[in-house]
């Protein structure tokens, strides 16, 4: 085996492989324009993965109101757009800095300072957490808060390992989307961990690819096909018993926010 990581599958990366076209998705990319390294163009579509990952979470804001807050000093209540505005800075943040557990905690308490107390921002969780989903039901058990720190480890050990490999185009999506998998089952935080994922997913892209990464509309695509995106990270009822076989529709659906001909 090519890579030798502690936690990210690996086994499912040529069945995902031999289903890419390659050569579309390059061209795809090269069709999306460069994001320019200035604060409005930026902005922009910072603006727009953060309204879209907050409204996945249930967030009450929609993207013209928030365009107009931030770029035509529209006037809104503060918590209508206080939340967005922090995922917001948590983006500028990993735009800005390299990816590492250390900076990926800082970005957790710029998402969370209106969600969580100062004693959990950027904090690993010691408790148990449970997903119930909308009828009240447990949906999913994550990782048992014995185990979570050093499984959060491991994996950004895998994150380290990945960027200092020479991989493929094919091969960086495939493990951008895997990060963003083995982070939502390991849900390593009180809350704020699927704003998190969603970020680290195109932070790990952008160090691969360059900054054009940041305009994928990843956030928005999985808002828009909602549905899908919550049946297609359910893979298991708990944490020990994961089936990461199910993972590849998942991995298809980041690839279709850069072009959706692109999926197999």
């Amino acid at each position: 085996m090519r890579f030798s990581l502690q936690i990210l599958p690996v086994e499912y990366l040529t069945a995902f492989a031999e289903k890419v076209d390659e050569k579309s998705l390059r061209e795809a990319l090269e069709r999306t324009p460069e994001v320019e390294i200035t604060a409005d163009t930026f902005g922009f579509y910072s603006s727009v993965a953060s309204v879209f990952s907050s409204k996945i979470e249930g967030e009450n804001i929609e993207l013209d109101s928030y365009l107009r807050h931030r770029f035509f000093q529209g006037k809104y209540k503060p918590d209508y757009t206080r939340k967005v505005d922090d995922l917001f800075a948590a983006y500028q943040f990993a735009h800005d800095n390299r990816l590492t557990l250390k900076n990926l905690l800082r970005v957790h308490v710029l998402i969370t300072r209106n969600i969580l107390s100062k004693t959990s921002q950027g904090k690993i969780r010691s408790k148990p957490e449970i997903i119930v989903n909308a009828e009240g039901r447990i949906e999913y058990v994550a990782a048992d808060a014995s185990i979570v720190q050093n499984e959060t480890e491991k994996l950004f050990t895998d994150v380290k390992t990945l960027l200092a490999e020479d991989i493929s185009l094919t091969e960086a999506f495939y493990f951008a989307a895997m990060i963003h998998l083995v982070f939502l089952k390991i849900h390593p935080f009180e809350d704020g961990n699927g704003r998190t994922a969603r970020l680290l997913e195109k932070w790990f892209l952008a160090e691969k690819i360059g900054d054009k990464a940041w305009n994928i509309a990843s956030e928005k695509h999985y808002y828009q096909n909602l549905k899908d995106y919550y049946r297609n990270v359910l893979i298991g009822f708990d944490y020990e018993n994961l089936d990461y076989k199910r993972s590849l529709p998942l991995l298809w659906m980041l690839l279709e926010s850069v072009n959706p001909t692109l999926k197999p």
